[in-house]
C-alpha cells in the first residue's frame, strides 16, 4: 500500500483535488470542486491497507499518540514523482473499530489576495498595527488560505515579528522582511490557551491563531489585540453578525457587556467566505466583508447585532458588502447561474430583491 498511498497523493495534485479520504471497506475518494468521487480502480480498502497507509505517513511518535488517543491531527510535506512539493493536513480516526484517514491538500505556494479572487479592500487590514480581524465560514472553504495571503502580504511589506499558533501547522512561511515563528499545538506547545498565555512575552507584532475554539482562546485573543498587537483568527460561523454573537455568547452572562465593550474597541473587521462550484468546473470564492466603523462599534456595544447587516449593505464606499451583494454581482457578471447563487445565499429573499431591482 505504500506505493498506492503515494500514488493517491500524487493523484490529488494531478487532478486538483482538495481532499483524500481513506477508510476500511471503501474505495479511496477524492474531493474535486466540492464533490466526493471514488477512485474505483484501486479496489476497496482492507483494514491492513488502511493501517499500512497510515503507518507509512505518520512518524513513530505520532503513530503511538494515535493508537493511544484514537485521534490525531498532523501535517507533512509530500513530493510527487515529478518533484512537485505540496503540504497535506491530515486527521486519523477510528470509526466502528476501524481506522480511517482524511488528508487535505495545502499548496506550497501562498497565493496573493487578488489571485484568490478576494476583495482588494482586505489589503487595508495588512496595514493595521493593532486589533482583531476574523475570517469565518464553513470547514473547507478557504479560511486558512485567506489568512495565509494576509500573513504573506505582511511578511513581504513589514519589518515585524509574526507568531502563528496552529493545530497543525499548514502553510509554511519563509521569513522575508518579517521574522516568522510557527508553533504547532501538540509539538511546540500543549494547547492554544497555553501558547497564548506565553506569546505576549515573545515580543510579537502579529499573532495568528489557527482557530478560536473556546472561552480561553477567545479571551486571550481579545487581550492580545487590546495590548497593541495585530491578531488574526478563524471562526466556524456563517456571517459577521453570527460571529460577533458567538464571541459574546461564549462568556458567562455577567461578563458579556464588558466583552461587548472590549470587542467593539479591538475589532478591525470580519471576512465571511464560501467556495462555490462553477458549472464548468473549479470553484469561486464569495465573500461578506465587514469593517468596524463607528456605527458597527456602536451596534456591538449596545447588543444590536441584528442591525449589522444593514450597515454592511450600505457600506460599499468603505469596502463592505454582504454575501448576497457579492453573489448578485457574480450572477450578473455571468460567473454563477442564479440557482447556484440561491443555494449559497445566507438570505435568499434578499438576493432575489437585489437581482430583481437591478
Amino acid at each position: 500500500m505504500e506505493i498506492r498511498i503515494k500514488y493517491m497523493m500524487a493523484e490529488v495534485l494531478r487532478l486538483g483535488a482538495s481532499d483524500l479520504h481513506i477508510g476500511v471497506g471503501h474505495y479511496p475518494s477524492l474531493r474535486i470542486d466540492g464533490r466526493l468521487l471514488p477512485v474505483s480502480d484501486t479496489g476497496v480498502l482492507s483494514r491492513d491497507d488502511v493501517e499500512k497507509a497510515i503507518s507509512d505517513i505518520l512518524k513513530p511518535e505520532q503513530l503511538e499518540s494515535f493508537h493511544r488517543d484514537h485521534e490525531l491531527d498532523f501535517s507533512f510535506t509530500f513530493r510527487n514523482p515529478e518533484g512537485k512539493e505540496a503540504r497535506f493536513r491530515g486527521n486519523c480516526f477510528y470509526e466502528m473499530g476501524n481506522l480511517a484517514m482524511a488528508l487535505r491538500l495545502i499548496p506550497i505556494r501562498i497565493r496573493p489576495l487578488q489571485e484568490l479572487g478576494l476583495p482588494p479592500s482586505l489589503l487595508a487590514v495588512t496595514e493595521q498595527h493593532r486589533g482583531l480581524f476574523l475570517v469565518t465560514g464553513p470547514t473547507g472553504h478557504g479560511k486558512t488560505t485567506t489568512l495565509a495571503a494576509l500573513i504573506d502580504e505582511i511578511n513581504r511589506t513589514r519589518h515585524d515579528h509574526v507568531v502563528t499558533i496552529e493545530d497543525p501547522v499548514e502553510y509554511l512561511y519563509r521569513s522575508n522582511k518579517c521574522i516568522v515563528h510557527q508553533r504547532e499545538v501538540g509539538l511546540d506547545t500543549s494547547s492554544f490557551g497555553e501558547a497564548l498565555k506565553r506569546v505576549l512575552r515573545q515580543d510579537p507584532d502579529v499573532i495568528l491563531i489557527g482557530e478560536m475554539r473556546d472561552l480561553e482562546t477567545i479571551s486571550s485573543a481579545i487581550t492580545a489585540a487590546e495590548t497593541g498587537h495585530l491578531v488574526f483568527a478563524t471562526l466556524h460561523t456563517q456571517d459577521a453578525a453570527q460571529s460577533i454573537d458567538r464571541i459574546i455568547d461564549v462568556f458567562p452572562p455577567h461578563q458579556q457587556q464588558q466583552i461587548r465593550i472590549q470587542l467593539s474597541g479591538v475589532l478591525i473587521g470580519i471576512c465571511s467566505q464560501q467556495l462555490i462550484p462553477r458549472p464548468g468546473g473549479g470553484r469561486v470564492v464569495a465573500t461578506e466583508v465587514l469593517f468596524a466603523t463607528p456605527a458597527v462599534r456602536s451596534c456591538i456595544r449596545e447588543g444590536k447585532t441584528s442591525q449589522v447587516k444593514t450597515t454592511i449593505q450600505t457600506g460599499a464606499a468603505l469596502g463592505m458588502h454582504s454575501m448576497e451583494q457579492d453573489l448578485a454581482e457574480k450572477v450578473t457578471g455571468g460567473v454563477l447561474p442564479m440557482d447556484v447563487a440561491m443555494e449559497y445565499a445566507y438570505d435568499r429573499k434578499d438576493l432575489q430583491r437585489i437581482l430583481f431591482s437591478q
